[in-house]
């Protein structure tokens, strides 16, 4: 891993700052929700105090199965159409009948019941039917009053429309014409809505729907109450609707109960009318996600809303209803909206009447927890992003720098020293110090490389008085009288000299080829001509081997020294010779690469050591196997010298059946002392 991607990952450590601070924010919030139950849990109890006072508005004597009223805003229009009432389907009450689901609801608003009920039917039988004494289809209203007085509203008709309600009371039969009453036909069945003034309905109601079947369906009837009595009608109290309203504040919902969980009252609403219509307008984004992840999860927050049938059925509600204050909160998962329900039991002396819930919204939480969340994510992603970005651009320029001082310390060698002032040198962190270290390396490099390249010259000036001493006193011995013996000593160390003299001799060859590339002149020269020329002579001097010279069809010309050109030759066709058998053909050619000039010379024999590629062309390197004294290597690195010195390069490669040495040089030389190439016109 680079460094930028290690202080990248490194900025990734801010993230630690979002997990800290949601830390902080559900900690608030569950400080903040504590709180509210606390004040809602005071006030509800002083609610229930003051509830103490309508123990006969709260109590009831429920026996059977009742109808509940739920109250109206407006009132609906009488047309067998239940979108006007405004209410939930869940409020629907539902029967079993041989043909389906018989559904119903009950509503009340002022001094009157609305009634509306969807009745499967497969087959319609109207009053006044053809046929004398057929029944027919109908429903009914069963009431009893306080007394035990017992009266039916019966709706039928004719056929659909407008319909007059008929009243039984005991054996006399009478057209209700207070009931407002509409039948109309339904897709498999039929709908009726009325409108009842309350006086009609009393302290029981039942209903009940009678179907006339037909031939292939026997009659029967579906009723909302067993037994032979239905059960009371339950309704919300104007005056314990009138208590509440006194106590509710914006925000709050208030619910009176009776011990059965029968809603005899609710006012005000929370948030905005309640969280489960807010639903569907916050289904996609992030905020759902993170509520879910900040936030402490609560029960679902639709079952904050009151039960749609009118009776309230859960489990906190219950530990009220048996005495025992409960409170519980919702959250919506898709808002983050939060209810805190209470729930206190209403007692009148030692009995209890009932209960009531308190609910609160958290808007004003919530509306925090959305400001810190909103600051929180804002400031995490700057700081992240910032983070991320200076560390990258950190990590870029250190990396750019180390990178250079990488590039300078690999190109520090130059064509005739070291050079040892390297990038970053002036800094003062750790880079500027290993650039320090580096130019004292290299420094010390130099001077050493230095001392190398005099260290030929000085020894051929240094030993070569001595050896004239030594060869002089030896020529003088052959002409004393010596024994056998002394005189093959005297042969030996004649020799010997002959072999260091020569070696003095190569020595000074180099140094005076280094010196020659700073004051030879330059010219141009015709290369093919002036390398056929040397083709020609060399074969004369090894007549045992072939030359071949490769030459251009059209003649090349370059610039340098004649002489240091051939000198440079001589060397690489004596290796050549030297490595090659007799007989062998050793061939020398000339090729226009792209913008340089090659000349290879090609020669069979061994292979060259993988590892001696580059060493080869140093000074006192050989890599002969034989009579490795005679050879100080000096012939390929003078071969080094005169092309470096003319801008070019030389490689020595493997071919299939020898070696090949190929010299090229430039077009064109910055300095003035490359070759330039060309054709002739």
């Amino acid at each position: 891993m680079n460094l930028r991607k290690q202080l990248l990952s490194v900025s990734l450590l801010t993230l630690i700052i979002p997990w800290a601070g949601t830390q902080f924010i559900r900690e608030t919030e569950i400080a903040l929700r504590s709180g509210q139950e606390q004040f809602l849990d005071s006030t509800a109890k002083a609610i229930a105090d003051a509830l103490s006072q309508f123990p006969y508005q709260m109590l009831s004597d429920i026996d059977g199965e009742p109808l509940y009223t739920h109250p109206l805003q407006t009132p609906p229009l009488i047309d067998g159409y239940v979108d006007d009432w405004n209410i939930s389907e869940k409020a629907f009450v539902t029967i079993d009948s041989t043909d389906g689901p018989i559904n119903y609801v009950l509503g009340q608003l002022r001094q009157h019941y609305f009634l509306y009920i969807n009745i499967p039917d497969q087959s319609i039988v109207y009053a006044g039917s053809d046929v004398a004494d057929r029944p027919f289809d109908k429903v009914s209203l069963t009431t009893i009053s306080n007394t035990g007085v017992e009266s039916t509203i019966e709706f039928i008709a004719e056929g659909p429309g407008q319909i007059i309600a008929r009243r039984i009371n005991g054996d006399v039969y009478f057209e209700e014409t207070r009931i407002d009453a509409y039948w109309r036909d339904s897709s498999g069945g039929y709908r009726i809505e009325a409108r009842i003034p309350r006086s009609l309905l009393e302290h029981r109601v039942g209903l009940s729907v009678f179907n006339a079947g037909d031939s292939h369906r026997p009659k029967s009837t579906s009723a909302n109450f067993s037994g032979s009595e239905p059960g009371p009608i339950i309704s919300v109290s104007p005056v314990l609707q009138s208590v509440a309203a006194g106590y509710i504040q914006p925000g709050w919902r208030l619910i009176i109960i009776n011990n059965d969980g029968w809603r005899l009252a609710q006012v005000g609403s929370v948030g905005a009318n309640n969280l489960a219509t807010e639903a569907p307008q916050s289904q996609s984004g992030w905020l759902p996600l993170i509520y879910k992840l900040v936030l402490e999860d609560g029960d679902e927050g639709v079952l904050a809303e009151p039960a749609p049938q009118g009776r309230e059925t859960q489990t906190y509600i219950n530990e009220a209803l048996n005495g025992k204050a409960a409170n519980r909160w919702f959250r919506s998962s898709q808002t983050g909206r939060a209810i805190v329900s209470v729930a206190q039991p209403v007692w009148s002396g030692t009995v209890q009447t009932g209960a009531i819930i308190l609910q609160q919204d958290t808007d004003a939480i919530l509306s925090l927890t959305n400001r810190a969340l909103t600051r929180l994510i804002s400031f995490t992603l700057i700081a992240t992003i910032a983070v991320a970005a200076v560390l990258l651009g950190y990590a870029s320029w250190l990396s750019t720098r180390i990178r250079l001082l990488s590039e300078a310390t690999e190109h520090a060698l130059d064509d005739k020293q070291l050079l040892a002032t390297l990038p970053s040198e002036g800094a003062s962190d750790e880079v500027g110090d290993l650039s320090r270290s580096f130019s004292s390396v290299l420094e010390r490099l130099g001077i050493y490389n230095d001392y190398l390249r005099s260290l030929a010259s000085k020894l051929s000036h240094e030993l070569r008085t001595p050896l004239t001493i030594v060869k002089s006193s030896l020529e003088n011995l052959e002409h004393e009288s010596l024994s056998t013996a002394a005189r093959e000593y005297t042969i030996r160390a004649t020799e010997g000299t002959q072999r260091l003299q020569k070696i003095l001799n190569g020595m000074s060859e180099a140094s005076r080829t280094e010196e020659l590339m700073d004051s030879a002149e330059i010219e141009e020269i015709p290369l093919g001509e002036m390398l056929g020329n040397a083709i020609q002579a060399y074969a004369d001097i090894w007549r045992d081997r072939y030359f071949v010279f490769k030459q251009l069809p059209e003649e090349v010309f370059v610039f340098g020294s004649p002489e240091l050109i051939i000198q440079m030759l001589d060397k690489l066709v004596d290796n050549a010779v030297e490595f090659s058998q007799p007989a062998d053909t050793i061939t020398v050619s000339v090729e226009i690469l792209l913008d340089t000039v090659a000349i290879s010379v090609s020669n069979p024999g061994p292979s060259l050591p993988q590892n001696m590629r580059k060493e080869l062309f140093d000074s006192m390197v050989s890599v002969r196997t034989g009579d490795s004294n005679k050879h100080l290597g000096l012939g390929l690195y003078i071969a080094r010298v005169v092309a470096e010195g003319y801008g070019g390069s030389i490689t020595a490669n493997n071919t299939e059946d020898g070696v090949r040495f190929t010299v090229t040089f430039p077009t064109k030389n910055s300095a003035g002392k490359a070759t330039s190439a060309h054709h002739s016109t």
